[in-house]
């Protein structure tokens, strides 16, 4: 026996308009809004910025360092799945190897938007410029009839440049502390 199914509304997802503005972008909007907020002005948005940043001084501060880290990992996974809803919706179509390849992206758009590799630092916002810095550098590349592994390797090249720029950020900011002591 089968169950009637009518994948329209699910289809619309991915592929929808409200009004001009398409679904996803408006998720996305939804989901920065939402996520700004649980960042910075709850209790455990700040406790994620303190595990983040040291863990160790988090347990030590009282921190369920624990809770948190499931925490994060599970709204982690819900929104990669809500993200991968939202792919298929707009692919109309389920491939394990859909994905491939997002993750050096990902992570060049986060260091951009100002998250630090090593931990207690980021906004969404920022991760958020940053997505929208590298979706321009890529579509410019493919523009520009750039291949494949050309625009691994600029994206690489991002990601070296982005880390390097925060380690020497923090360098200054420590000679700065020091020197007001």
């Amino acid at each position: 026996m089968t169950v009637p199914y009518d994948y329209r509304a699910f289809i619309w997802l991915g592929q929808g308009y409200v009004w001009i503005v398409p679904v996803p972008v408006i998720i996305m909007i939804v989901l920065t809004i939402l996520g700004t907020i649980f960042l910075g002005f709850t209790t455990y948005g700040r406790y994620i910025y303190a595990v983040g940043g040291n863990s160790e001084a988090a347990r030590l501060a009282g921190i369920p360092v624990e809770r948190v880290k499931l925490l994060v990992y599970v709204l982690c996974s819900t929104l990669a799945a809500l993200a991968g809803l939202i792919l298929v919706a707009r692919l109309v179509s389920a491939q394990p190897s859909a994905g491939l390849g997002f993750e050096l992206p990902v992570i060049a758009a986060s260091i951009i938007g100002g998250t630090s590799l090593m931990g207690g630092e980021g906004t969404v916002l920022g991760a958020v410029l940053g997505a929208a810095i590298m979706g321009v550098l890529e579509n410019g590349m493919v523009l520009l009839g750039v291949s494949t592994y050309a625009q691994q390797a600029v994206t690489g090249t991002v990601i070296i440049l982005a880390v390097a720029l925060d380690i020497m950020q923090k360098r200054r900011r420590m000679r700065v502390r020091r020197a007001r002591r």
